[in-house]
C-alpha cells in the first residue's frame, strides 16, 4: 500500500488541507506545532478509526471548524488506486471506501485493504517514534534483552510486559520459602486452625451422647403424636355416624320399596298426554264437516263468472297496440323533424366541399382511408413537423451561443498564454533556484563573452573580405562594360547591326550577372545575434553582481505562480476541446435535423397522396384537411343513417293499423270505426274480461284454501288418533281405564325415586365411605364408643409431656455445651479458610498456566519464525555498524540476545553502548517490517526516531532506509540537519499554519 494524497477536511490545527504527489520515500520536516503529529494522527485514525472519548489517544478535533476528518488517496497492490474518506460520525467515524473500479463499501471493504490490521499492531510494527528507544535508555539488566525480543516478536514492549506481569503476579501469590505472599499466609493460618480444631474434638463425646438421646426422645414423641391423630380421626368418624346414621337407615328402607314395586313401564306424563288429545280430537271432527258444506257453495259461483279466455290470451299484443296509439302523432313528428335533418345535411356538405375545394365527388371522398392508423400517421407528421420547426429554431439560437462561448474560451486561452513566462526566462529562473552557483554563473558568462568574441571577429572578418570581392568585381564589370561599349560604338559607326544587338545584349547580362553575383553582406543579422549575446551578458552580469541579494524563495513562488498559471492554462485547452466538440456536437445534430426534415416531407407527400390533398395543401393544413375530410364522411353517414330512420317510421305506422284493424274483426260486434274508437272498445273489453278473471281467481283461491284446510284437518285427526293409541301401546293396555290405573303406580314409584336422591344427596358430603357406614351400622351405642377413645388419648397426652420436659432439659444441656465449647465454629472457620486457599490456589495455576502458554509460544516462535527474522536483523546491524556487529544470537533459555563482535566476542544487550543498542532495536524491528509481515506492503512511519546518533550513524541508519523499496516511507523530523541526507524533491516543508512545495492547496 502506498499513500498517494492526504485530504484534511478538519483534524486539530489543521483545515482543509491538501498533500498531493507523495513519493516513495517523503520527508515532512517542520518545527514544533507545525503539524507532523497531527498528520501521522490523521493517517492513522483515517485507516483504522478516531479515538474515541474514553481512550487516552488524543482526538484531534477541531476547535474553529464543524468539519472533523478527511480522505486518504492510496495505491494497493491488488486492488489499484482507492479513496478512504472517513468524517464525524459515530464514536470512530462513518467511514466510506471507493475503488476506481466503482466498487464503493465501509469498514467491511476498509479491512480487506488493511488486511484485517488494527490501530495498534498497524502502530507496534510499523509506526517508528523515539518512545521506543528511550525505553532502552530506562531499561537496565536483563529487562533491554526481553524488552528488544519482545520487539522483534510483536514490535512493541508487549511480549517483555505480559512476561514480567506474570511473574510478577506469581511471586505475589506464592514463594517456596515466602512469607509475605498471599498462599504462603493462608497455608499457615490454616495450620493454625488445624490445631485449635484436634483441641476441641477431645470435648465434643459428650456432646454427642446428648444428642443421640435427643434423638430417642424426638422418635418417642413423633409415635405417641401418630396414635394421638388416629384416635382423634376415630372421635370424628363415630361424631359424624352420630350424625348420618338416621339418614343411613331411611335409605335402606326406599330401597326396599322400590324393589317391592318392581319395574313398571309408563308413558312420561302419560295421564296429562291423553287428557289433552281427548281435548283436540272432538273440535277437528266439527271443523271437517263445516269446510266441506263452504267447497260445495263455491263451485256454484265459479260457473257463473267464468272469463273470455281467448281474449285474454291476446291480452300482450293488444296492449301493446293500443300503448303504440298515442305515439302515432310523434312518429309524424319524427317524421317531419328526419326530413328538415336531411336538408340540414346537405347544407353542411356542400359548405364542407367548398372548405376542402378538391375535385371529388361523395362517393371518392367516402372512399378515402381515414381510419385509426391513418390519423395516427397523420397527427405524427404534423407534430414532427411542428417539432422539427421548434428543433431548427432551438438548434440556431444554441449554435449562436455555443459560437460566442468557443470565441470566449479562446480570448480566455490566448490571454493566459500571455501571463505566462518566456521558455527561456522560465528556464533561466529555473536554473538560478535549481543552480544557484557563483562559479557557474562566471562559467556561463565566460562562454557567452566568447560566444560574442567569436560573433565580433567573424563580423569584421567577413567585413573584410566583402569589401575586398566587391572592389575586385566592380574592376571587372568596369572592365568589360568599356569593352561591349567600344563594341557597340563601333557598330553604330559601321552599322553592323548583330554586333550592336550582341553589344547591347552583352552590357545588359553583364549587368543582372553582377546584381545577382554581388551577394549583400548579411551585417544585420549577425549583428542583431550580437546584440541578444550582449543582452544576455548584461543579464549574466547583473545576476552576478546581484547574487548577493538574491531571493531564491521569491523565484520559487515565481515558479509556482508560472505552475499554477500554466494549469489553467491547460485546464482552458481542455474547456477548449470539449467546447469545439460541444459546437460540432450542434453542426452534427443541425445535419441530422436536415435529414429529419427530409424524411418527414417524403412521408408528407405519401400522405396528401393517399388521401388525394394537394401538395401546397397537405405541407401547411394536412391535419385540418384529414379533419374536414373525416366530417365529411361523419355528415355522410348520419344522412344515410336519417334514410334508414324514415323508413323505420313509415313501418311502424303502417304496423299499427293493422294490428288494430285485426283485433277489430276478431273480437268486437261494432265494425268499421276509425282508429281511436276501435283502441276505445277493445280497451273497454279487456276491462271488463279482467274483471271478471280476478273475481273467478278470488273465488279458486278460496276454494284452494278451503280445500288445503280440509286436508290439513284430517291429517290432524289422523295424528292425533295415532298419538291416543300409541299411548295406549306404550302402557301396554286396551281401555283408558288401565291406562289410569297404572298411571297411578307409576307416580309412586317417581316419588320414592326423589326421595331416594334427596337422601343420597344429603349422604353426598360425609366424610364415611359407604363401606364405613354399612360397618358402622352393627354399632348399638356410639357415645360409649366415643367415651372410651376420649380416655385413651388423655393417657397418651401425660405421656407426651413428660417426654417433652425431658426433651426441653437435653436440649438446654446441648446449648450450654455449643455456647461454651467453639469446636463448630473452629470447624466452620477451618473449612471457610481451606476455601479460600482452594480460590487462591486456582487464581494462582491460572497465572502458572499462562506462563507456561507464554513460554510455549516463545519457544515455538524462536525456533519457527525468528530465524528469518534475525538473518535481515543480522544483515541490518552489520550495515549499521560497518560490519563491526555482525550476529545476533537468541539466549539458549527465556527471552533475549546476545550479540557477537567481530572478533567473535559475545555481548549481551546491557552490555552494549547506548547507541549500539539503539541501532540493534532498529535493525530487530525493520527486520519484522520486511520479513514476518513482508506479505503487507504498508508505509513505515518514522517520527524522529534517530535524534540521539551521531553524523555517522544518521547517515547509515537513512541509507539502510532508502534501500526498502517495497515500502514507502513516511519521515517526520523538526530537525533541520537532517534534510542533507535527502533529495529537494522529496521535502515537504511545513509551517505553522501552512505547508510548501507539496502542500498545494488550502
Amino acid at each position: 500500500m502506498k499513500i498517494i494524497e492526504i485530504h484534511i477536511y478538519g483534524y486539530g490545527q489543521l483545515e482543509n488541507v491538501k498533500i498531493t504527489n507523495l513519493g516513495d520515500f517523503q520527508v515532512f520536516f517542520g518545527e514544533n506545532e507545525a503539524g507532523k503529529s497531527t498528520i501521522m494522527a490523521f493517517i492513522h485514525g483515517i485507516l483504522f478509526e478516531f479515538p474515541t472519548k474514553q481512550q487516552a489517544e488524543l482526538r484531534y478535533e477541531p476547535k474553529h471548524s464543524t468539519k472533523y476528518g478527511g480522505k486518504i488517496r492510496i495505491y494497493h497492490e491488488e486492488l489499484g488506486y482507492a479513496v478512504v474518506e472517513r468524517i464525524k460520525g459515530k464514536a470512530a467515524g462513518d467511514v466510506k471506501v471507493i475503488l476506481d473500479s466503482g466498487t464503493i463499501g465501509g469498514e467491511e471493504l476498509l479491512k480487506v485493504l488493511t488486511a484485517n490490521f488494527d490501530k495498534g499492531l498497524f502502530q507496534a510494527i510499523y509506526s517508528f517514534n523515539l518512545h521506543g528507544l528511550q525505553n532502552i535508555h530506562q531499561m537496565k539488566g536483563e529487562e533491554i534483552g526481553k524488552f528488544l525480543f519482545s520487539a522483534g516478536a510483536l514490535g512493541t514492549e508487549r511480549l517483555s510486559k505480559a512476561e514480567i506481569f506474570l511473574q510478577k503476579e506469581l511471586d505475589s501469590r506464592f514463594k517456596p520459602s515466602g512469607k509475605k505472599p498471599i498462599l504462603n499466609e493462608k497455608l499457615q493460618a490454616l495450620h493454625e486452625i488445624n490445631g485449635e480444631l484436634k483441641k476441641a474434638a477431645a470435648k465434643n463425646k459428650e456432646y454427642e451422647n446428648l444428642v443421640a438421646k435427643k434423638e430417642i426422645l424426638q422418635k418417642e414423641m413423633a409415635a405417641i403424636n401418630d396414635s394421638l391423630h388416629g384416635i382423634s380421626d376415630r372421635i370424628e368418624k363415630l361424631n359424624e355416624w352420630k350424625r348420618i346414621e338416621s339418614i343411613v337407615r331411611e335409605e335402606m328402607w326406599t330401597k326396599k320399596e322400590i324393589n317391592d314395586l318392581g319395574e313398571i313401564e309408563f308413558p312420561v306424563r302419560g295421564i296429562e298426554r291423553i287428557e289433552k288429545l281427548n281435548q283436540l280430537i272432538h273440535p277437528h271432527n266439527a271443523e271437517i264437516i263445516s269446510i266441506a258444506e263452504r267447497i260445495e257453495n263455491l263451485k256454484k259461483e265459479l260457473a257463473d263468472i267464468e272469463p273470455d279466455l281467448l281474449f285474454l290470451e291476446n291480452e300482450t299484443a293488444i296492449l301493446t297496440l293500443l300503448d303504440q296509439v298515442p305515439i302515432m302523432e310523434q312518429l309524424r313528428l319524427k317524421k317531419q323533424q328526419c326530413e328538415a335533418k336531411l336538408t340540414e345535411y346537405e347544407d353542411k356538405l356542400s359548405i364542407t366541399r367548398e372548405k376542402l375545394h378538391l375535385p371529388l365527388n361523395e362517393e371518392e371522398i367516402s372512399s378515402i382511408n381515414t381510419n385509426i392508423f391513418m390519423r395516427n400517421q397523420v397527427e405524427i407528421v404534423s407534430r414532427k413537423r411542428q417539432k422539427l420547426v421548434e428543433v431548427k429554431e432551438e438548434l440556431e439560437n444554441r449554435l449562436q451561443e455555443e459560437k460566442i462561448t468557443l470565441e470566449e474560451i479562446e480570448k480566455d486561452v490566448r490571454f493566459a498564454e500571455s501571463q505566462i513566462l518566456p521558455k527561456h526566462e522560465r528556464v533561466l529562473i529555473k536554473e538560478q533556484v535549481d543552480g544557484n552557483d557563483k562559479k557557474s554563473l562566471e562559467w556561463e558568462l565566460k562562454t557567452l563573452q566568447d560566444k560574442i568574441e567569436f560573433y565580433q571577429q567573424t563580423i569584421d572578418r567577413e567585413q573584410a573580405v566583402h569589401e575586398r570581392m566587391k572592389k575586385q568585381k566592380r574592376v571587372q564589370f568596369f572592365l568589360f562594360e568599356f569593352i561591349l561599349l567600344g563594341l557597340t560604338l563601333y557598330s553604330l559607326l559601321t552599322k553592323e547591326w548583330v554586333f550592336l544587338f550582341l553589344g547591347v545584349l552583352g552590357c545588359m547580362a553583364i549587368a543582372i550577372f553582377m546584381a545577382k553575383s554581388t551577394k549583400p553582406f548579411k551585417e544585420g543579422e549577425m549583428k542583431e545575434t550580437l546584440n541578444g549575446l550582449r543582452e544576455k551578458e548584461k543579464q549574466f552580469k547583473e545576476n552576478l553582481q546581484s547574487l548577493v541579494y538574491l531571493d531564491i524563495t521569491k523565484l520559487e513562488n515565481q515558479l509556482m505562480l508560472d505552475n499554477q498559471r500554466r494549469e489553467e492554462l491547460q485546464m482552458l485547452k481542455t474547456k477548449l476541446k470539449q467546447q469545439q466538440s460541444q459546437f460540432e456536437k450542434i453542426l452534427a445534430k443541425i445535419e441530422e435535423w436536415e435529414v429529419e426534415s427530409a424524411q418527414n416531407k417524403e412521408k408528407l407527400l405519401s400522405i396528401s397522396s393517399e388521401l388525394k390533398i394537394p401538395e401546397y395543401i397537405a405541407a401547411s393544413f394536412l391535419q385540418e384537411a384529414f379533419e374536414f375530410i373525416e366530417q365529411y364522411k361523419s355528415i355522410c353517414r348520419d344522412k344515410s343513417q336519417l334514410h334508414i330512420r324514415l323508413e323505420q317510421i313509415n313501418q311502424e305506422q303502417a304496423k299499427i293499423v293493422e294490428g288494430l284493424k285485426f283485433y277489430e274483426n276478431r273480437f268486437l260486434q261494432e265494425k268499421g270505426l276509425d282508429l281511436h274508437n276501435s283502441a276505445y272498445l277493445l280497451r273497454n273489453k279487456l276491462k271488463e274480461e279482467h274483471e271478471k278473471q280476478i273475481k273467478s281467481q278470488e273465488r279458486l283461491g278460496k276454494l284452494d284454501e278451503l280445500k288445503a284446510d280440509l286436508k290439513q284437518k284430517s291429517q290432524e285427526l289422523e295424528l292425533l288418533q295415532a298419538e291416543h293409541n300409541r299411548l295406549l301401546q306404550a302402557a301396554k293396555v286396551e281401555t283408558e281405564q288401565q291406562f289410569y290405573k297404572l298411571g297411578e303406580q307409576a307416580e309412586k314409584y317417581s316419588k320414592l325415586f326423589e326421595r331416594l336422591d334427596h337422601l343420597k344427596s344429603q349422604l353426598q358430603y360425609s366424610i364415611l365411605p359407604k363401606q364405613v357406614r354399612e360397618n358402622y351400622l352393627l354399632i348399638h351405642n356410639s357415645d360409649e364408643v366415643i367415651a372410651e377413645c376420649n380416655l385413651e388419648a388423655q393417657h397418651l397426652q401425660a405421656n407426651l409431656k413428660k417426654l417433652q420436659e425431658e426433651h426441653a432439659s437435653i436440649k438446654y444441656e446441648i446449648q450450654i455445651l455449643e455456647e461454651g465449647g467453639v469446636y463448630s465454629d473452629i470447624l466452620h472457620h477451618y473449612k471457610q479458610k481451606k476455601f479460600e486457599l482452594e480460590v487462591t490456589a486456582k487464581e494462582w495455576s491460572v497465572y502458572c498456566l499462562a506462563q507456561e502458554i507464554l513460554s510455549q509460544t516463545i519457544d515455538k516462535y524462536k525456533t519457527v519464525h525468528l530465524p528469518r527474522m534475525l538473518s535481515k536483523a543480522e544483515e541490518y546491524m552489520s550495515f549499521l555498524t560497518n560490519g563491526s556487529y555482525q550476529k545476533i544470537h537468541l539466549q539458549n533459555s527465556g527471552s533475549g540476545f546476545l550479540v557477537e563482535r567481530e572478533d567473535h566476542t559475545l555481548f549481551e544487550a546491557n552490555e552494549l553502548s547506548q547507541g549500539t543498542m539503539e541501532q540493534l532495536y532498529v535493525s530487530i524491528r525493520l527486520a519484522l517490517a520486511t520479513t514476518l509481515y513482508e506479505k503487507y506492503q504498508f508505509p513505515i512511519i518514522i517520527d524522529d526516531s534517530f535524534v540521539n546518533f551521531d553524523a555517522n550513524r544518521t547517515h547509515k541508519v537513512i541509507e539502510l532506509l532508502k534501500t526498502l523499496k517495497r515500502n514507502q516511507i513516511l519521515f517526520f523530523t523538526c530537525h533541520s540537519h537532517l534534510l542533507q541526507h535527502f533529495r529537494r524533491e522529496d521535502i515537504l516543508l511545513l509551517e505553522k499554519g501552512a505547508a510548501l512545495d507539496y502542500l498545494i492547496e488550502k
